[in-house]
């Protein structure tokens, strides 16, 4: 055992909690933190991983992330690129991914043929069309017709007339303000605000009803999105790779929490609107979005 392991093993036991109680809380896999405390790394899905859910560890614990791994930083193995490898180590179910169908062969192969046939029936249809017009041109017109005059009368605009006249005004510069009212309500992300640990990102939602939320992987990321009562809402909080689409809907709640192991490598949209992240995923790579809903009324 190490001494990083044996330090958060010691701050768990001093919470009275077993490793079946911290596996709730992070909801990190049992075995992965029996391997922090003991030290044993090479279990872990990549080295970037390691850093990750020794940060969640420590948080749980209330222990100081950063002051932990800047203590034993000898003992951690140096962050990088998670590698290929993972996707073999850590088999999990994909969720919601879309998988593009290739046309078939043959189809293929009958493309030309169809376009060809689609331009001789276009041309088939311009030649009848244009014969029919000449013969239409050709035909003499026998029927004369006399132009017949109405004379139409506006009649005077009495007093009544004008007073109706004005109110059917009023009421239609009526609707058209309200009208124009309900359309400025529409939905307002508001830009993020960075919490003083530089990797929490608070936002407010607003001017809809709506509350969705979807993360799209393009690499591999640790995903978890949790309520404000800190109680995980997607299907799972693990790690998710390129292709992976995770889709919450939280309608009803106040807040929610996503969690993101490598920020870089996933985008956010609430309501299928893209979220700009306020910190750099290159600067800051582990990120928490805050999203605070304020429903219409």
């Amino acid at each position: 055992m190490t001494e990083l392991g044996a330090r958060l093993k010691e701050a768990r036991l001093s919470k009275g909690y077993s490793l079946d109680d911290l596996q709730e809380i992070t909801k990190i896999q049992k075995r992965y933190l029996s391997a922090i405390e003991e030290g044993n790394y090479s279990i872990m899905p990549g080295t970037f991983y390691v850093r990750a859910f020794i940060k969640q560890y420590a948080e749980a614990v209330d222990l100081s992330a950063d002051e932990l791994l800047e203590t034993y930083k000898s003992e951690v193995p140096a962050n990088k690129t998670v590698e290929s490898t993972t996707t073999a180590t850590i088999q999990q179910p994909q969720s919601r991914r879309s998988l593009s169908k290739m046309p078939s062969k043959g189809f293929m192969d009958l493309m030309p043929k169809l376009v060809v046939a689609l331009f001789i029936i276009i041309a088939i249809v311009a030649l009848w069309v244009l014969f029919q017009n000449k013969a239409d041109n050709s035909k003499p017109d026998n029927n004369t017709e006399t132009p017949v005059t109405v004379d139409t009368k506006t009649p005077p605009t009495t007093g009544k007339n004008k007073d109706n006249e004005v109110a059917g005004s009023k009421e239609q510069d009526k609707n058209d303000e309200e009208t124009t009212k309900k359309e400025k309500k529409q939905q307002e992300l508001s830009k993020g605000t960075l919490v003083n640990d530089n990797e929490t990102t608070n936002y407010t939602l607003t001017g809809t009803e709506e509350f969705k939320i979807r993360v799209e992987v393009t690499g591999d990321t640790w995903v978890g999105v949790q309520d404000e009562n800190r109680t995980e809402i997607s299907d799972r909080a693990d790690v998710y790779h390129a292709a992976d689409v995770v889709e919450v809907d939280a309608k009803g709640k106040q807040s929610v929490r996503i969690r993101l192991g490598a920020a870089a490598n996933a985008k956010v949209f609430v309501n299928d609107e893209k979220l700009k992240l306020a910190a750099s995923p290159s600067e800051r790579s582990t990120q928490n979005i805050v999203i605070n809903f304020s429903e219409k009324e």
